[in-house]
């Protein structure tokens, strides 16, 4: 398989770079690669990159995004934050990653017994991780279930897992509130921008 040019990335759409995720993330549940030679593509892609999707997710170390969905070089823009949540930054490279370089997709990708989720579930203090996990905490307050304070912590994983999937919707409510750019360009079918979830039991992404 060969990097992404001008040409293919002119010919993809929304819809059709969706596509490709779902396609690849089947192959990595069946562990069925797609035949590329990653050398050569250092090589495609060294006067130019023209990925087709923008991906926010976890630093965790089972949710690669370049792995999950069987990307290879140039293919993709991987953002990666502990509790995949937007600031300034992250918001500033996605605006570049689409309207400069020309992504069609971008995917907030959660994930299942999120550390950063279990974190703020528990209100955890430490260090800067605090100033981190109180950026989770509307999502936490947002999951209504379970209303006994018991088991709304960490140790309870299916509310860990509501607030992982809020936090995703969150995340995106958040950047058509404060990226204009984004948003207009969805508005006007050049992007779309969609929430997802990742297994970490079986490999498989949900989107949503």
């Amino acid at each position: 398989m060969k990097a992404h040019t001008k040409e293919t990335q002119l010919t993809m759409t929304p819809e059709k770079a969706l596509e490709f995720l779902k396609e690849g993330n089947l192959r990595f549940q069946q562990n069925l690669k797609a035949n590329r030679n990653l050398l050569e593509q250092v090589n495609d892609t060294s006067d130019g990159q023209f990925p087709f999707a923008t991906i926010l997710s976890c630093i965790d170390s089972r949710v690669s995004a370049e792995l999950v969905f069987d990307q290879g070089l140039g293919d993709i823009f991987s953002v990666r934050i502990a509790g995949n949540f937007v600031n300034e930054d992250i918001l500033g490279s996605m605006e570049f990653a689409s309207k400069l370089a020309g992504t069609k997709l971008l995917v907030v990708l959660g994930h299942t017994s999120c550390g950063a989720i279990k974190g703020a579930c528990d209100d955890a203090k430490m260090g800067n991780l605090t100033k981190l996990i109180e950026k989770i905490t509307p999502a936490v307050n947002a999951v209504s279930e379970p209303k006994d304070k018991s088991l709304r912590n960490s140790k309870n994983l299916d509310f860990v897992d509501s607030v992982s999937k809020m936090n995703v919707e969150l995340t995106i409510a958040r950047i058509h509130k404060e990226s204009p750019i984004l948003s207009e360009m969805e508005e006007h079918g050049e992007i779309k921008i969609i929430g997802a979830m990742y297994d970490i039991n079986t490999g498989a992404v949900e989107f949503y």
